[in-house]
């Protein structure tokens, strides 16, 4: 084993990201192992106009299926979901998805911090949390949640970020586990996997 403690069973990923993100996601659906059997929920900032195109663009690129989840799906392993356009999307007990249209937060719908502090809700310690390039503080607060339920907290090493705003507010209001550059998300994310064969 490395630095990492791959003990606990990871029982989901949660990822966010805003402006200069789309890179850093695409690269790590691009490397993850085929067979990446922990499901990924991503809440990413989008224009909430624009409905089409951006799961056809991710899942190019992806070597795992991604979906828009539907209001009370179920969250099932070995694949990623997408924050569907316009609609906050929460995790309830019961491992399913909520989508609301409530007002705005942080200015965004979808909000990274409605996602990342309701999984961190549910999964506690058994949640990854990451969070990528992004040019507000949406996401600061929800990864403050993981970290107080137990869950792990990675961040995009600022340094590499395209703007660095969004992890820096998250390294600024709680004590992340793991700064990252993207390359060493992919690394962990596939050591991850294996070790749970």
């Amino acid at each position: 084993m490395n630095k990492y403690d791959l003990s606990n069973r990871y029982k989901a990923i949660v990822i966010g990201g805003s402006a200069g993100s789309f890179q850093g996601i695409t690269r790590i659906l691009s490397s993850i192992s085929p067979d990446f059997n922990i499901p990924i929920i991503m809440c990413l900032h989008r224009l909430k106009h624009v409905r089409n195109g951006f799961v056809e663009a991710l899942s190019l690129k992806s070597v795992i299926s991604v979906t828009e989840p539907y209001d009370k799906e179920p969250i099932k392993k070995g694949k990623v979901y997408l924050a569907p356009s316009n609609y906050h999307m929460s995790i309830e007990l019961g491992n399913y998805f909520s989508l609301s249209t409530e007002d705005m937060v942080n200015n965004s719908r979808p909000a990274i911090d409605i996602t990342l502090g309701t999984s961190g809700y549910v999964y506690r310690d058994k949640l990854i949390g990451i969070l990528l390039s992004g040019a507000n503080k949406d996401g600061a607060l929800g990864m403050k949640n993981i970290k107080n339920k137990g869950g792990m907290t990675i961040v995009q090493d600022p340094k590499e970020c395209m703007i660095d705003t969004m992890p820096s507010a998250a390294i600024n209001v709680t004590e992340i586990d793991y700064v990252m550059k993207v390359n060493e998300i992919i690394s962990f994310l596939n050591e991850l996997n294996s070790h749970y064969k």
